[in-house]
């Protein structure tokens, strides 16, 4: 098994358990440079929030895009835009990447931004 056919078994596993749970999920995705996160409802149709570092407003205030503190700027956005559209408690979906570096760094920025998961 490869690197991406583990991770990709690791986030089936998680989004199962996730579905059951029946609520709103905050997932990420991450590149080499980039991260990405949404808010999406509990059925996964529809976006309620977004925030990455491609945009220009998050990428302005960056001097990279693809380290701990731009992790962190996305999670405290991604945290304020969920607020804004009446989310405050989601499932955190990671997409079966590893909990450290930048997947832990924009989930501590999320929760201190006030959503509780």
């Amino acid at each position: 098994m490869d690197k991406k056919s583990a991770r990709l078994k690791r986030a089936l596993k998680l989004r199962c358990k996730i579905k059951k749970q029946e609520v709103n999920r905050l997932t990420i995705h991450r590149t080499s440079q980039h991260i990405y996160a949404q808010v999406l409802s509990a059925d996964g149709r529809v976006t309620l929030a977004s925030a990455s570092t491609v945009q220009v407003d998050i990428k302005g205030n960056l001097k990279n895009t693809s380290n701990v503190n731009a992790a962190s700027e996305v999670g405290k956005k991604i945290a304020e835009r969920a607020i804004a559209a009446g989310v405050t408690d989601v499932a955190f979906d990671r997409s079966g990447f590893k909990y450290h570096g930048r997947v832990k760094a924009l989930a501590d920025a999320a929760r201190e931004a006030g959503l509780k998961f």
